[in-house]
């Protein structure tokens, strides 16, 4: 009896525990536009949003990238960026801002702007809604 309670229970705790991310405080259901780095407009389309729990994704001038997102809120850990691999004119803006993402280690949601810093870099991100 004791197995079966446990078998019932410890996935009702694991569920509970959910998303501590900044997906949770704010980052959900938005498509983050990317505005500024290190205080100048970003020359580029780019983007970044919250998929699923633990999950971000986006794109750069070129390629789309997607990475795993476990640190709680406020830190912020893009950890390892996959990445794909098509060419294009854009590409310094698109390694400034992949290498931005790298960099950042904490993450602040105010309504419709979402910024990353940390690490001497700041990206500022505006959404719709």
């Amino acid at each position: 009896m004791r197995v079966l309670i446990h078998l019932v229970v410890l996935p009702l705790l694991v569920a509970c525990a959910g998303d501590e991310t900044v997906a949770r405080y704010g980052g959900t259901g938005h498509v983050w536009r990317l505005a500024e780095l290190n205080g100048t407009a970003y020359p580029a389309p780019a983007t970044l949003s919250f998929p699923e729990t633990g999950q971000i994704a986006g794109t750069g001038p070129c390629n789309s990238f997607a990475a795993r997102m476990v640190a709680p809120y406020p830190w912020f850990d893009a950890g390892n960026l996959v990445i794909t691999e098509r060419a294009c004119p854009e590409t310094s803006a698109e390694q400034a801002y992949f290498t931005a993402l790298a960099r950042v280690t904490q993450s602040e949601v105010l309504d419709n702007t979402l910024i990353l810093s940390g690490g001497g870099t700041e990206l500022v991100f505006t959404s719709d809604g």
